[in-house]
């Protein structure tokens, strides 16, 4: 009655023996999977192998190591060219494209600002244009008529003539002027009918004035870019004599630079004193009084080269004016890489100095008279001194440049 008994399930066996039939088939199972385990793994392995093995070859071919060095670098010059080809043509597109851009300003702004008297804007600014040499505007005012009859008469063909300068020499000449106060005014019909006789005239979006000299500059070449598509652009005053081939012959050294300023340089006084000539309300801003201003072109004749005129253009709104409009136009290039050359060509005395240099063959571009800002008494001079100084009516058309 006391004693323990072995306890047994319902068919007899007893719980000790489930209990080790239960772990040995768990320890049994255990090493048959091990087994299976062992034998499947190399396989699996080599295919997994196998496998990466093919995709490697199928991704990156064997390359040719005893290839001719040579060839391959001839290949990787070549596309560097290609490359670079490219990118020029890329950058001429740029440029091309920042011409247009100005133009169309330029276009807009004549059609918004000032009078309505203004050269055809618009669309006709921006197709295309003919690639031109050089424009060269000749600054001029209502009260100048004999001044402009004086050089129509001696150094600037007309009529026909002038239409065959731009056709076979692609160069432009035109007077520029702008308006009156009173447009339609009796100096503006007096214009009007001048251009409808001569159709030398460049008309600007501009108040005719003195002191506005800086700002009608600014609006000429602005004006100019936006209508023609030269190599250069050129200022001129109306009491200058000017040989047209030895100017065409002076730009043509420079013209596969981008960004010329020709003239004759010069470093002038700085003017602080009130009711003098040129006298410079802004003297402060070049230093003590007695200083000189930045070198520059000397206002009666210069040239800036198509990059330049663009700038001038796109940033005409921003750039500061100041009295002297040669002063303002020098300023507008100081922190730009620009080229300053020194042209003496271009400034030549009246009579002994520009007759010496035509009688030794060697005829300047312009002549003036310093003391005068030009030549004295132009209107009654221009023709002694075309014959004296001139380098002959037909050289133009006989120079190549």
């Amino acid at each position: 009655m006391g004693l323990s008994r072995t306890h047994k399930t319902a068919n007899g066996v007893s719980t000790r023996w489930v209990s080790f039939f239960c772990i040995a088939s768990f320890f049994l199972g255990v090493l048959v999977i091990n087994r299976l385990w062992t034998s499947s793994d190399p396989v699996k392995i080599n295919e997994a192998s196998s496998v990466q093995t093919h995709g490697r070859k199928e991704v990156h071919p064997l390359v040719n190591c005893d290839k001719d060095t040579s060839v391959e670098a001839g290949d990787i010059l070549s596309r560097v060219s290609q490359t670079h080809d490219v990118i020029m043509t890329l950058d001429k597109t740029i440029s091309s494209l920042e011409v247009q851009l100005a133009a169309a300003r330029a276009a807009k702004g004549d059609s918004n600002e000032g009078s309505p008297m203004v050269t055809k804007p618009g669309i006709e600014n921006l197709k295309e244009r003919p690639k031109l040499f050089f424009v060269m505007g000749i600054i001029t005012a209502f009260s100048s008529r004999k001044r402009r009859n004086s050089i129509r008469e001696t150094w600037m063909p007309q009529g026909e003539e002038l239409k065959r300068l731009e056709k076979e020499k692609g160069i432009i000449m035109r007077f520029v002027i702008g308006h009156s106060a009173t447009p339609g005014g009796i100096l503006d019909r007096g214009i009007e009918a001048e251009e409808e006789q001569y159709k030398d005239f460049l008309r600007l979006n501009h108040i005719e004035g003195y002191h506005e000299l800086s700002s009608k500059t600014q609006i000429y070449f602005s004006t100019a870019v936006a209508k023609w598509d030269a190599d250069f652009y050129i200022k001129v005053d109306d009491d200058v004599h000017v040989n047209l081939g030895m100017v065409g012959s002076t730009l043509a050294h420079h013209r596969s630079k981008p960004r010329v300023y020709i003239g004759c340089m010069k470093s002038g006084p700085v003017l602080a004193q009130k009711g003098v000539k040129y006298h410079e309300p802004e003297y402060w801003k070049f230093g003590e009084e007695g200083n000189k201003y930045f070198r520059h072109a000397t206002g009666q004749i210069y040239a800036v080269s198509k990059d330049l005129a663009t700038y001038i253009s796109v940033n005409r709104h921003i750039l500061h004016r100041y009295a002297n409009e040669d002063v303002s136009l020098g300023s507008w290039f100081i922190g730009l890489d620009v080229e300053h050359i020194d042209e003496r060509s271009l400034c030549c005395g009246t009579l002994l100095d520009c007759e010496w240099k035509a009688q030794a063959g060697n005829p300047c571009g312009a002549s003036f008279d310093w003391s005068c800002s030009g030549i004295c008494k132009s209107v009654e001079r221009m023709q002694e001194v075309h014959q004296r100084c001139g380098e002959g009516d037909d050289a133009i058309w006989h120079t190549s440049f």
